[in-house]
């Protein structure tokens, strides 16, 4: 028994040394970890292909983030000790990390930024700087506000999220910062700007009705992508024009996308987004959904056929018109005057009874991303049938004038030739 009893002791002792052993050998793993430094030099960590991206630059302020309510999807409780708090710091910095975009040194964007003061842009998430990096590619540098903590969640939304989702219609992240307290987050240059400032600064000038029609469709693509293409699903949840960016052909591009959320996560969180653009549906209810994008793109297309702010009464407008055109035909009262009339209202009226389906009441009479694409692609088929079938008609109307006066001339020189005979027979009687 005594034999028994001392081999017991002896194991259980040898357990604990090696528990003790291992706990000793992770924690300083732990710590190992927690001191390496978090961004290694771009240079060799810099992807062999960067994706299609746009500037992250708000060149229009008049619309901007809107919280409405408190919001319980704040990172940081006031009931947590630092403990909890410092693991929480620990698996972000994690998770940033495992998004596979490419990592930029403090230093790095600080001299491609000329020490920061190459300012572009304001949004609600920071200041924006136009940076010229040292391979020579022309970036837009997005810097959080260093007092933003539902900044600093937006970062890491837009970082895990963008490390999956590419789509041309999309705004790609080519990589970010996370060092000496900042966040930054690095886009491609998007040389136009966004959709806002070419709606309402005066130097831009207006854009016709043929490019808004086409910027529709980017941006509705842009939006099934996410709605059907991605895995999980993702709702933008802040469609507006200020978060649509133009590249130098002017192809829009969706941005922004800090307040985006899988469809898969709880659909009951606090309000947000931007004040004119919100779904009726979402504010009464707190529950957003697929059809709370595809209310608040009818919204954005209703912007881009009056020219209007939705800030500044744009829905009552249209509820007004509305009222005349049982949302059909009829919409010309509403479309924008800097387009001074220059627009196919065939199309206008096809653009605007889509829209106004989609800013319907009820969710489920709105139609999905998927349908409102097919219906713009077809629209746009529509116009090139109808100018390719135009080209046709001046092409044979041009083929018609000159067989004419191919005929013409010979009409006359068959004339010219008889009076020339008729003068020689006269002369001819005359010497007889």
């Amino acid at each position: 028994m005594k034999g028994e009893s001392a081999g017991l002791i002896i194991g259980i002792s040898i357990g604990v040394v090696i528990g003790v052993v291992l706990a000793i050998t992770a924690l300083f793993c732990f710590g190992y970890h927690r001191k390496r430094p978090q961004i290694g030099n771009s240079s060799s960590r810099r992807a062999a292909t960067i994706p299609i991206r746009a500037n992250g630059a708000d060149s229009c302020t008049i619309l901007s983030d809107s919280t409405l309510g408190p919001d319980p999807e704040s990172p940081v409780k006031s009931g947590r000790n630092g403990m909890s708090l410092w693991l929480d710091g620990f698996k972000k910095s994690s998770m940033v990390s495992a998004s596979g975009i490419p990592e930029y040194s403090y230093k790095d964007l600080q001299k491609a930024t000329y020490n920061f003061t190459t300012l572009i842009g304001q949004g609600a998430f920071g200041p924006v700087y136009k940076a010229q990096m040292s391979t020579g590619e022309t970036v837009a540098v997005k810097v959080l506000a260093t007092n933003s903590k539902q900044g600093e969640k937006e970062f890491h939304t837009e970082v895990m999220l963008l490390g999956r989702l590419h789509h041309r219609n999309l705004v790609n992240l080519v990589g970010y910062c996370a060092e000496k307290g900042q966040h930054m987050l690095v886009y491609v240059y998007m040389s136009k700007g966004s959709l806002a400032s070419h709606l309402y600064s005066e130097e831009n000038g207006a854009l016709g009705w043929d490019l808004r029609v086409h910027i529709a469709l980017d941006v509705a693509r842009g939006l099934e992508y996410l709605h059907d293409g991605a895995v999980p699903p993702v709702i933008h949840r802040d469609i507006k024009s200020s978060n649509i960016l133009l590249d130098e052909s002017m192809r829009a591009r969706v941005a922004d996308f800090g307040l985006s959320r899988e469809e898969m996560v709880d659909k009951h969180a606090a309000i947000r987004g931007t004040y004119g653009y919100l779904d009726p549906e979402y504010i009464s209810s707190g529950s957003f959904t697929k059809k709370s994008d595809v209310y608040s793109y009818g919204v954005l297309l209703f912007e881009l056929i009056a020219g209007r702010n939705p800030q500044q009464g744009l829905m009552e407008y249209v509820e007004l018109a509305a009222m005349n055109t049982e949302g059909k035909v009829g919409w010309e009262e509403i479309v924008d005057s800097r387009l001074e009339g220059k627009c196919d209202f065939q199309e206008l009226n096809e653009v605007a009874a889509l829209a106004y389906k989609c800013i319907n009441r009820a969710p489920r009479k709105r139609p999905s991303m998927r349908d409102i694409v097919q219906v713009l692609t077809r629209i746009l088929k529509s116009r090139h049938h109808k100018n390719h079938h135009h080209k046709k008609s001046l092409s044979a109307t041009t083929d018609e004038v000159s067989i004419d006066v191919d005929q013409t001339e010979n009409k006359n020189y068959v004339t010219d030739h008889r009076r020339d005979e008729s003068i020689d027979s006269v002369a001819d009687m005359y010497d007889l």
